[in-house]
């Protein structure tokens, strides 16, 4: 996300290394970049211009530190900012005492309401909370259904906690009395959520294809009938300012808590991001990062504007490895790659918490250093797929001393996976070359998560069949290409 912005954002600052000061001609010089990068990115103009007359003001009105380079005070200053302009603190979702929370979902249609209901089902599932799915959509054909299948799902992503759908399929059918329909059916959803001792009721509502009274009417009633804890917008942050519009209107007469931005991570601009906030005076307080049921993170204004300016998001990293990867086995895993002792079951095992935290380039781009570089890097997915294969294709001592296989078994193994025997071989190599780069990495204290998404890339693979290098937050070049290789 964001990969157009960050990089201009970043070349604009850049115009500043090897000034010996910061002045007011060089600073407006690159403001007036900055500007021209947020307008492309779709930011609102006027915040746009805001934005860069008060980073202006700072720049030219504080003290110049000895110690500190221009390039380096301006990318402070300028993410003191970007923090402001979508903060500046990181608004949470309210729970309340006594249960449930009755949390209310609106948006046009198409915005992923309803898949975003099953996301942020899932969000409260992982963290101890149960919670009752209300299908109140009765205008759209099929919408109840969806609901009760997006339940489904989310529940099977969140195992171990109580979620449920509340859906009254019949009611569809009361034409002309949908919006007391609608109504009712939110009002039984709250009182079974109070009756069974659900945590959380989350109301997925009717949209329409723009903003219209009859649409207002239907969210109003509701809104009387069940007097949620949280209204949340959910909007598309692809439609760009159009979002924001949108937005401002539902807030205009809905007084709408806070906002979920669907697509952040197809967005490339980030104009919704960084209008939003400014323009409805409703914090974002979710971000849709990708279509996995666990796709939903909660948004954070310092964190995304360091992501913005190519700093990373570790934290983010971090929380996620946490949700997928069990500490004491890290630990023996980190004991085994210090030692040189990794096996190929143990590289299937990471391989697969790896993936479980998404995919690896949107991973990688939460590295500091990486994520303005993420456009170069081409990662086949696929291709952990056939890795996969080869490895189950091996047999238990096969995959403890990889150094038995030879061409017989080479070919078995590939004829095993629906691979070919080069690729057989390939990985054989890289794995005795990814041994040694963590041995490498571990003995210089670089172990840990990052030295084991370096090891996933390369073991990708590369149509040389050397190793890929990665970009220089991980220790290689700046240019990096992870591509499966060509079947013959």
């Amino acid at each position: 996300m964001f990969e157009s912005l960050s990089e201009k954002l970043s070349g604009a600052l850049r115009s500043m290394t090897g000034r010996g000061r910061i002045t007011e001609a060089n600073v407006r010089e690159a403001m007036t970049s900055v500007e021209t990068a947020l307008l492309e990115a779709d930011v609102n103009r006027a915040v746009a211009r805001e934005f860069c007359e008060q980073v202006l003001a700072d720049a030219l009105g504080g003290d110049v530190l000895a110690s500190i380079k221009p390039e380096e005070q301006m990318v402070g200053i300028v993410h003191r900012r970007l923090v402001e302009v979508m903060g500046p603190k990181a608004s949470k979702l309210a729970l309340v005492e006594p249960a449930p929370t009755i949390v209310m979902l609106c948006g046009l249609q198409g915005a992923g309401k309803t898949t975003t209901a099953g996301k942020l089902a899932a969000w409260l599932g992982k963290r101890g909370k149960s919670v009752l799915l209300a299908a109140c959509d009765l205008q759209r054909p099929a919408a109840v259904e969806q609901l009760r299948t997006v339940a489904e799902a989310s529940a099977s992503a969140a195992p171990g906690t109580r979620i449920a759908f509340h859906g009254e399929p019949e009611k569809c059918a009361e034409h002309g009395k949908a919006v007391g329909a609608a109504v009712g059916v939110a009002q039984r959803a709250v009182r079974r959520a109070r009756d069974e001792r659900f945590d959380v009721v989350i109301v997925d509502t009717a949209g329409r294809l723009h903003i219209d009274d009859a649409l207002m009417a239907e969210l109003q009633a509701v809104d009387r009938a069940i007097e949620p804890h949280e209204i949340l917008l959910v909007v598309d942050a692809m439609t760009g300012q159009d979002a924001v519009q949108s937005a401002s209107e539902f807030h205009a007469r809905l007084a709408i808590d806070g906002v979920i931005l669907t697509k952040l991570d197809s967005d490339t601009r980030g104009g919704a991001a960084l209008s939003v906030k400014k323009i409805t005076g409703a914090p974002i307080k979710f971000v849709g990062v990708s279509e996995r049921w666990d796709g939903l993170d909660e948004f954070d204004p310092t964190r995304m504007a360091g992501r913005i300016l190519g700093m990373g998001d570790v934290v983010a990293l971090v929380e996620r490895a946490q949700e997928q990867v069990d500490a004491a086995e890290s630990e023996r895993m980190a004991k085994k790659m210090a030692e040189g002792r990794l096996t190929m079951e143990d590289f299937l095992s990471q391989l697969k918490s790896l993936r479980r935290m998404g995919p690896l380039k949107q991973l990688l781009g939460m590295l500091p250093g990486v994520g303005s570089m993420m456009k170069d890097i081409d990662i086949d997915e696929r291709q952990f797929d056939r890795i996969e294969g080869m490895i189950r294709s091996m047999t238990k001592r096969e995959r403890e001393t990889p150094s038995l296989i030879d061409r017989s078994r080479v070919k078995r193994i590939a004829q095993g996976s629906g691979t070919d025997a080069a690729e057989v071989g390939r990985l054989t190599k890289q794995f005795e070359m990814m041994q040694k780069m963590m041995k490498q990495m571990t003995g210089a204290g670089g172990g840990g998560l990052m030295s084991r998404m370096k090891a996933m890339g390369a073991m990708a693979g590369s149509p040389s069949g050397s190793t890929p290098s990665l970009p220089a937050g991980l220790g290689g070049p700046t240019k990096s290409r992870f591509k499966q290789r060509p079947r013959r």
